[in-house]
């Protein structure tokens, strides 16, 4: 599966089955994992066959069930760290699609439990992403006007919409999809995180930017 297909039929799935992960697939995630944190700097560790952090009865909010494995996506704080986070966090998310897998992006509805992850000096944890095989595969979160998520000089380019088009379809924090691009002269995208009362939105930032550079091809640009 290419990564453009991952992204369109990536949906957030919040209830999977009781089927473990099978090891050659782990063993692809860790990899990627340790390639990650190493031209990163964050410490995103893969945690396994742990239910407790998805608890039932915890949280009324997004009933979540079914979670035994997930990615703790721990790092240095600020934004430059939290844009990282959503970045190289997307990059699994889809990784693990293209491997069958189903995900999602959970900010709050989970708690840490002591003794499955490990943090360095000055690291927290950003986010967590549920991890395993979907009792569903979830579904297309609404849809709005590509207008507004973009701005450019007359009529934009097919690679840059075909970017557009890609980020639209990433996961954002309740759905909020506070960004917006805009192509500079000389090919140069500028990506904007917007303001929003739910926060995470340099997390979102980094998650759409990977879409578009993704789908866009990153001979065609250079970020700003």
């Amino acid at each position: 599966m290419e990564l453009t297909e991952a992204i369109t039929l990536r949906h957030s799935v919040r209830k999977y089955a009781a089927k473990p992960i099978e090891e050659t697939k782990v063993a692809t995630l860790k990899a990627a994992i340790e390639r990650i944190n190493a031209l990163s700097g964050l410490n995103i560790q893969l945690v396994l066959e742990e239910p407790k952090a998805f608890s039932s009865g915890m949280w009324k909010y997004g009933q979540f069930s079914g979670v035994n494995n997930y990615f703790v996506m721990a790092g240095p704080k600020g934004a430059g760290a939290e844009e990282k986070i959503g970045y190289y966090g997307e990059e699994l998310v889809l990784l693990a699609q293209t491997l069958g897998l189903n995900t999602c992006w959970v900010g709050l509805t989970y708690k840490k439990i002591p003794g499955t992850f490990s943090l360095r000096a000055g690291d927290t944890v950003h986010c967590v992403i549920s991890l395993g095989y979907g009792a569903e595969q979830g579904r297309q979160h609404p849809m709005k006007p590509a207008e507004q998520f973009y701005q450019c000089e007359g009529v934009p380019p097919q690679w840059f919409m075909k970017g557009l088009e890609a980020a639209m379809l990433a996961p954002t924090a309740v759905n909020q999809q506070k960004f917006k691009f805009i192509l500079r002269s000389g090919n140069k995208v500028e990506a904007k995180a917007l303001f929003s009362m739910a926060g995470y939105t340099r997390v979102d930032l980094g998650i759409v930017k990977y879409h578009f550079e993704t789908a866009a091809g990153k001979d065609n640009f250079q970020w700003l």
